[in-house]
C-alpha cells in the first residue's frame, strides 16, 4: 500500500466554480515517478434521513398537514417510512428516494436532517441520530455525506426550495428495501436502509 507522502502535489487548479460545486484537477507526481492529472469536484457536506412514522401520527396528518402525497394517509397503523418521489434532470429519471439535502454552514447533521426533512415532507422529527458518515465516490468526488435515523415525527411546515418538486409518499417498513430496491434506484436510498437495516432500527 501506498503512503500519502508518496504521492507530491505539483499544483492544484480550479477550472470553473457554480452555485452548486467546484471542479478542477490536480497535478501529481505518483510513486513511480510519473505525473498525472486528477480530477476533481467539491460538493458541500450532505445528510439523508431514514425516517421513520408512527401510522396513527400519519393518519391525523392527513386529515390536517399538507404532506403533497396521495397516500400519505393510508388506513393503517404500521409504522412506514417517509420517501419522496423527484424528477433529476441530470439523469432524466424519477426516483423514489429518502428525504436529503445539503448541510449549511453551522449545522450538524442531524440539525441538518430535522430542517430538511421538515423542509420535504412537513414532517419534525423529536429524535435523531447519526447513524454514519463517509465519503462519496473518492475517485472523482471530494464530497461527505451522513445517514441520520429520525423518528417521533410530527406535523410540522413544508417549505421547498425553489428547484424542488417533489411528491411525498410513505411505504410500510417491512418493504421499504425491498422497494426501494426496483429500478430505477440510487446510492443514497441504498445505503441509508441497508445502515439502518444492520443498525436494527428498520
Amino acid at each position: 500500500m501506498t503512503a500519502p507522502d508518496e504521492w507530491e502535489l505539483l499544483e492544484e487548479r480550479t477550472e470553473y466554480e457554480t452555485g452548486w460545486y467546484d471542479g478542477g484537477y490536480d497535478l501529481l507526481e505518483q510513486p513511480d515517478g510519473t505525473e498525472k492529472r486528477y480530477y476533481w469536484a467539491t460538493l458541500p457536506a450532505a445528510v439523508v434521513v431514514v425516517a421513520r412514522i408512527d401510522g396513527s401520527v400519519l393518519a391525523d396528518a392527513a386529515g390536517g398537514a399538507d404532506t403533497g402525497d396521495g397516500d400519505a394517509g393510508a388506513g393503517t397503523d404500521e409504522d412506514r417510512l417517509l420517501f419522496v418521489e423527484q424528477y433529476r434532470p441530470t439523469i432524466r429519471e424519477t426516483h423514489l428516494e429518502l428525504p436529503a439535502g445539503i448541510v449549511e454552514d453551522g449545522e450538524s447533521y442531524t440539525q441538518a436532517a430535522t430542517r430538511e426533512l421538515e423542509e420535504e415532507t412537513g414532517f419534525r422529527p423529536t429524535s435523531t441520530a447519526l447513524l454514519q458518515e463517509y465519503a462519496v465516490a473518492t475517485g472523482v468526488l471530494r464530497h461527505d455525506r451522513a445517514i441520520v435515523y429520525a423518528e417521533g415525527l410530527e406535523p410540522g411546515e413544508r417549505e421547498l426550495d425553489s428547484n424542488e418538486f417533489l411528491e411525498v409518499t410513505t411505504i410500510p417498513v417491512s418493504e421499504a428495501l425491498e422497494r426501494a430496491r426496483e429500478r430505477p434506484t440510487n446510492d443514497a436510498t441504498l445505503s441509508g436502509l441497508l445502515l439502518a437495516k444492520e443498525d436494527g432500527l428498520i
